[in-house]
């Protein structure tokens, strides 16, 4: 049971307590108003529910669920701050929107229940013997006077032929025909005479599914000829009484086997009656376990139970009941609840969540696919750099993931709790950049707002602060991030007093830093700062072995974006995915899974090669490349880094891709190597 805090105790808040009190899922442990006389508070008082003026003494109660009827900006931002991690927030909208929704099911389940109390009561107190076959001439339906004027229990009537019970009968010819036969004098099997009206039973589709015969006992016809009624009308209001409900109803004796279905049960299942009819009560799950069996057993009532029917696997929810008569019981009633609705509802829910966190580090290590020696390595340093404050430099090819990384980063530090900024310094002019990063006092540039604006490094203050494409900043701008990195500290464009500040600084770059070092574009004191902690992420087509992983993260993303159903990726595919290069690494492969998936036809579940577009596959031939490199006037370091390179591809080469061996043989750390071969570009050997 769901445990249930609601902070506003007025018109609203005492509406969802009245719904939540009636709701067996959910319990309410506290009602909070600042107001002491609000009308909500009376009734938790009245109902024994903690109540008070201040959420904040409830707050760290063990509370699955925070309901915010106050309509007050501030009291939800408030409480989203200072909830427990693992507690739901609602905002007052939502919370009547369920509430609606729930109560609407319980009065759809309130009438479904009335109108099969209805049916049961025409079908059993009538004087009249009712009795119905399927297309297999079995008995379905077996009524109290049926078993009164034949002398048969409906125990030992339902599912044996008909002409077991009823020697002389002719329903199976009324089947035959497609013809009513009114008023037919009929012999039964203990010689008692009785005039009979044989019904055909069609199907929506005009398909004969069985046969139904009303009788009586000739002497109560002739006593009561005035007062019969036309038994054709009264097939058809039990029909309609079956038939009309849009929720599907299951029927099954006591001995759990099928006795009767709707077309309803068949629309959402996609089980015919042939496939139900006599048969146990658990063949049509998917999911789940019988409920019908557990109320024959228990005798009691079951409601809300989630599971999957049909070949489908639909999501259902299913209350049953069960029939007794005289004290014992003779079978049980289902009621299936179609809950797309409610799916959609949580599909929403999760959408709007979605898009709060986008106000936050979204990702974790958790999110970080792969389990290839490169990623793994990655991985563990990014863990060893979340629980250290120095500045981390995550480097990588564009698509890697550089930017998840980041996310997860902060969110396994001890700053997981403060803000999180991303800032791409590629995107933003230097100037616009500048004023962004630091801030600007009033007056500072035409345009300015006055009394200033706070900058990035200041909103990030006891957080972190991501900054992508470090490698593109401004001269100016470097000169102005490296005396943030030294001295904890920002002045604001336009300013000259000091900002103190504690800023996580997590930096990221696909380019070369020290090629523009040695080109002049990059500073080497602003290098080594950032370089602390240097973490290569590793491209895809050196780790192809977790290809398969990725596709599957991949497509179920894409299911939820496109709405599709897609379940696997076929060997014959995932071979060709292998294949290929990726020189756009994982957003490539993310962007040639959504196309492939876009074409596909929607009843297609298994993403096949021939879905998959055309690859254009990439020569990675990094000797030939440095072979072909022009040899004018070098200088000695340049000729060093030069025959460090050929020496690294030679033994790399020579140990077929073996990182850890090349390391060993080199006498270099791994870590050591993987900075070098990020370096100088040398692609994966083993994998050309």
């Amino acid at each position: 049971m769901q445990t249930v805090m609601i902070v506003g105790a007025g018109k609203g808040g005492s509406a969802i307590l009245k719904i939540m009190r009636e709701t067996a899922m959910l319990k309410v442990v506290a009602v909070v108003d600042s107001d002491p006389k609000a009308p909500g508070l009376e009734i938790a008082i009245q109902e024994g529910i903690p109540t008070g003026t201040d959420w904040r003494k409830f707050i760290k109660q063990d509370i699955d669920i925070i309901v915010e009827v106050t309509g007050k900006q501030d009291v939800f931002l408030d409480l989203r701050e200072a909830k427990r991690q693992n507690s739901v927030l609602i905002p007052g909208s939502v919370a009547f929107l369920i509430a609606g929704l729930i109560e609407e099911k319980e009065t759809l389940i309130a009438s479904i229940e009335n109108e099969t109390y209805k049916r049961d009561l025409i079908f059993n107190t009538t004087g009249d013997g009712m009795i119905g076959i399927n297309l297999n001439t079995e008995v379905i339906l077996f009524n109290r006077s049926a078993e009164k004027m034949t002398g048969v229990k409906r125990a030992n009537a339902i599912g044996r032929p008909i002409d077991e019970i009823i020697t002389k009968s002719h329903l199976k010819r009324v089947m035959e025909t497609r013809r009513i036969e009114a008023n037919q004098e009929l012999i039964l099997n203990n010689g008692l005479k009785v005039i009979t009206t044989r019904i055909p039973m069609i199907g929506e589709n005009n398909e004969v599914i069985g046969a139904f015969s009303v009788f009586k006992d000739i002497t109560d016809v002739m006593k009561l000829a005035e007062e019969i009624t036309n038994l054709k009308e009264i097939q058809t209001m039990l029909q309609a009484i079956i038939q009309s409900s849009d929720e599907a109803i299951s029927v099954v004796d006591e001995n759990g086997k099928g006795l009767l279905i709707n077309p309803a049960y068949s629309r959402i299942t996609g089980l015919s009656e042939d496939e139900i009819i006599g048969q146990p009560a658990t063949t049509d799950i998917s999911e789940g376990e019988s409920v019908h069996m557990k109320v024959l057993q228990t005798r009691r009532a079951v409601r809300g139970v989630a599971m999957r029917v049909g070949p489908n696997k639909k999501e259902v929810v299913v209350n049953v009941a069960p029939v007794i008569v005289d004290g014992i019981i003779k079978g049980s009633v289902g009621v299936i609840h179609d809950v797309s609705e409610i799916e959609t509802l949580n599909r929403e829910l999760h959408r709007a969540r979605q898009i709060i966190r986008t106000l936050e580090a979204k990702y974790s290590f958790e999110d970080i696919i792969g389990h290839s020696e490169e990623m793994t390595i990655a991985v563990e340093q990014a863990r060893l750099g979340a629980k250290t404050p120095a500045t981390v430099l995550l480097r990588g090819e564009s698509g890697t993931g550089k930017e998840l990384f980041a996310h997860a980063i902060h969110n396994g530090s001890d700053r997981k709790y403060n803000k999180f900024i991303r800032v791409n310094c590629a995107a933003l002019s230097e100037s616009l950049l500048e004023s962004e990063l630091f801030g600007y006092e009033e007056g500072a540039f035409s345009g300015a707002k006055r009394g200033g604006k706070r900058g990035l490094f200041e909103e990030a203050n006891n957080g972190s602060i991501f900054l992508d494409e470090i490698g593109e900043l401004a001269a100016n701008t470097q000169a102005k991030l490296l005396r943030v990195l030294q001295e904890k500290e920002i002045t604001r464009v336009g300013g000259t007093k000091a900002i103190p500040i504690n800023v996580r600084v997590i930096a990221a770059t696909n380019v070369n830093l020290e090629k523009g070092i040695a080109n002049g574009t990059f500073r080497e004191d602003l290098y080594y700062r950032l370089n602390r902690m240097p973490i290569h992420i590793p491209s895809l087509r050196k780790r192809k072995e977790d290809i398969p992983l990725l596709c599957q993260r991949l497509i179920h993303k894409i299911n939820q974006e496109y709405g599709r159903n897609v379940e696997s990726v076929t060997e014959a595919a995932l071979k060709k995915l292998m294949e290929y290069d990726w020189p756009g690494n994982v957003r490539e492969l993310d962007n040639i899974l959504g196309r492939a998936i876009i074409f596909m036809n929607y009843n297609d579940i298994n993403l096949d090669e021939h879905h998959v577009p055309e690859l254009i596959k990439k020569e990675h031939n990094t000797h030939t490349q440095m072979e072909e490199e022009e040899k004018g006037n070098k200088t000695l370091a340049q000729l060093v880094e030069q025959y460090e390179e050929r020496l690294i591809y030679q033994t790399l080469k020579q140990m077929e891709g073996n990182k850890t061996m090349t390391a060993k043989s080199l006498g270099l750390s791994v870590r050591n190597l993987y900075y070098k071969l990020e370096k100088y570009g040398i692609a994966n050997i083993g994998m050309q």
